[in-house]
């Protein structure tokens, strides 16, 4: 058993997780496109933020507790929708789900998740939200919305920045693939991680649930490979976005935007709220960080529409400097999958109460009991966005690790 008290920071869970999750899966989510270049950066450029400190202010009574999307959280923090999430620890999205509910913070259930709709709901209960990829076969999505009513979900999530896919080059170097190719160095990493073995052994989710038995002619891993290859829809636009705001009748959040010109466009649309989002560095290299992107944002639409952002949150410190800069909630992905690949649902609980005891704190530090009450102010002057200069080149195709 893992003594989790001594894991003091979302480091230390990525440190585990690569112990215990099999390489082709850890590097899956600790992975950008082409050079991670922007993937570097969405973590980097947080560092640019100085905050603030204050002293001899009475720091009794602290509140964290806001509202995204109209739900109540205990912190501005949800589970970012992650495809593969099962297979960085068996029933990984159920797991998430459970430690998400119990902590009071919403998880997103990927389309190309394991677990499916109903299995999560079947475990976490109703209120978590369900992210949206938009496929060709339009008869699929509307049952896919369906499903996600009938269960319960508090949100849609619709991803638009994933037209086609990027290139990750750790993927295609580990054979990651639908399903994954039993080549003899993944097998040779495989015999390495008798822990994942024996969970997945254990469960009988190992396929995408959401799609598998639910497409005409997808019965398993096998067929579906050439179904998702021809189905992400390079002809997505606004249009598709106010026809599943009608379909759907609830909460719509639109995650993917960079630009105060599509936070525009997301406000004509009728969505909710947005996420300001570079996919985690994984879609377009070269682009800015998410947290470079949202001040432009908030400045532009913040008054009529709720700005959210991920990509990079690794501390509470994080979620503390997005909130400043007018973001109302956070995702964090990977942070809450190394804490499921180290230890499961223990592991997303500790990843959640490191992140919320470094908000809490560093609140504090600046002066302030009520997170509400935080704004741009608790920067030093001068840094409330990250300097302009680019990062340092790298190779454009990174050694093999």
């Amino acid at each position: 058993m893992t003594d989790l008290s001594k894991i003091t920071c979302i480091e230390d869970l990525r440190l585990l997780a690569k112990r215990r999750v099999p390489r082709m899966f850890y590097d899956y989510a600790d992975s950008g496109s082409y050079t991670e270049g922007t993937y570097r950066a969405n973590q980097d450029d947080f560092k640019h933020l100085l905050l603030r400190q204050r002293v001899a202010i009475n720091m009794e009574g602290r509140s964290t507790a806001v509202h995204m999307a109209g739900q109540p959280v205990a912190m501005p923090v949800a589970l970012a929708p992650t495809g593969l999430t099962g297979m960085q620890h068996a029933d990984g999205e159920i797991l998430a789900a459970r430690a998400a509910k119990a902590f009071g913070v919403p998880f997103t259930l990927s389309t190309m998740s394991i677990c499916s709709i109903e299995d999560v709901a079947a475990h976490a209960g109703q209120g978590f939200w369900f992210q949206l990829y938009v496929m060709r076969d339009r008869d699929f999505i509307e049952r896919l919305i369906d499903r996600a009513k009938a269960a319960g979900c508090g949100a849609l999530v619709l991803t638009l920045d994933l037209q086609i896919l990027g290139q990750r080059h750790k993927d295609i170097k580990n054979g990651l693939s639908t399903p994954p190719k039993p080549t003899l160095a993944n097998l040779l990493n495989l015999a390495t991680k008798p822990r994942w073995v024996m969970g997945m052994l254990g469960t009988r989710r190992r396929q995408f649930g959401n799609i598998v038995g639910h497409v005409k002619g997808v019965s398993d891993m096998g067929n579906l490979a050439a179904w998702t290859a021809d189905q992400f829809d390079p002809r997505l636009n606004w249009g598709d976005v106010e026809w599943i705001k009608r379909r759907w009748g609830g909460k719509l959040i639109v995650k993917g935007i960079m630009e105060p010109e599509d936070a525009r466009l997301a406000v004509d649309s009728g969505a909710d709220a947005l996420v300001v989002s570079n996919h985690g560095g994984r879609q377009l290299d070269g682009a800015p960080s998410a947290i470079r992107a949202l001040p432009a944002i908030v400045d532009a639409v913040g008054s009529q529409i709720e700005v959210h952002m991920d990509s990079g949150i690794r501390s509470g410190q994080d979620v503390l400097k997005a909130w400043a800069l007018g973001a109302r909630g956070t995702y964090i992905g990977r942070a809450f999958l190394w804490g499921l690949g180290a230890a499961g649902e223990a592991g997303v609980t500790r990843a959640l109460q490191i992140i919320h005891k470094e908000l809490d704190t560093t609140m504090a530090f600046c002066g302030h009991t009520q997170l509400n009450q935080v704004d741009r102010h608790i920067l030093w002057p001068g840094t409330t966005a990250p300097p302009a200069q680019p990062s340092p080149a790298h190779s454009a195709c990174p050694a093999p690790h």
